[in-house]
């Protein structure tokens, strides 16, 4: 797809044009693990400090904070669903595997150069559940910390797979941000609506693994530059996020259900 028709389809506005920060990212990309692992001290360090402590309310700056954060994802979510529907309409599902257009597309490449940034500003979701003595599941801390890295390592390795990742993220978290933002202001939502978020997050994860092996079988047709390494780790980390969004989903939706149902069988 050459950039004249790429420019057709999704235009391009000023401030997605400016300088080009792949090189820098790309460069510093180990950070990562090291941001990563203060991000786990910091729980640990974290969790101690509060331990005796009352807990903070911090509505306010929660709802700010999620509020921000769902208007930043809604705006990535459009602008790179914008650019994926393109190319699937005008080339198809496998050409989306292997198309590495967005490495100079300058939208997509701003919105991909924010998507990294914003894995580390997502650290702050921790910091709201420890500051507010809320349960901290291993889900969150260990999906926070490894989606970092990962994303890190799949930007530098500019895997074509990788923009489907980021488009199906911008979504879901469009939609989970926006929940959060609710319930930080005190309103009552749907009571499926966390039902239905969990269940977007787990088609995300289905959907990644299976992106990671068709872009596998499909390296040779399309002229894919996907190492074998690259394709390995992307199917590993999405099929054991499939399996622990699957767990929690059980966990919270299905077997809580289950006690409260017995509880109730035996208090009668």
């Amino acid at each position: 797809m050459n950039d004249s028709l790429e420019e057709m389809l999704i235009h391009s506005y000023e401030f997605e044009k400016l300088k080009d920060f792949r090189p820098l990212l790309c460069e510093y990309w180990t950070t990562s693990f090291l941001l990563a692992f203060i991000y786990l001290m910091f729980i640990f360090m974290g969790q101690r400090y509060m331990k005796n402590r009352k807990r903070f309310n911090l509505r306010l700056p929660l709802t700010i904070w999620s509020f921000s954060l769902a208007i930043f994802s809604i705006l990535g979510a459009v602008r790179t669903w914008k650019y994926l529907g393109a190319v699937l309409m005008w080339k198809g599902l496998k050409t989306s595997l292997c198309h590495s257009g967005f490495i100079r597309n300058p939208t997509v490449r701003f919105w991909s150069s924010l998507f990294i940034l914003s894995k580390i500003v997502e650290f702050g979701d921790t910091a709201f559940i420890i500051l507010r003595k809320q349960q901290l599941l291993f889900l969150h801390w260990f999906h926070h910390s490894t989606v970092l890295v990962y994303s890190s390592f799949a930007y530098k390795n500019g895997g074509a797979g990788g923009f489907w990742f980021m488009t199906m993220n911008y979504g879901v978290h469009s939609v989970m941000y926006s929940y959060y933002t609710v319930k930080a202001l005190g309103l009552k939502p749907p009571r499926i609506l966390p039902m239905i978020i969990t269940t977007l997050q787990i088609t995300q994860m289905f959907v990644g693994a299976s992106v990671s092996i068709l872009s596998f079988l499909w390296r040779q047709d399309c002229y894919c530059h996907n190492s074998k390494q690259y394709l390995f780790w992307t199917f590993a980390m999405y099929f054991i996020y499939f399996a622990l969004f699957l767990n929690y989903f059980y966990q919270a939706y299905f077997r809580t259900v289950q006690v409260q149902a017995n509880v109730k069988t035996k208090s009668q």
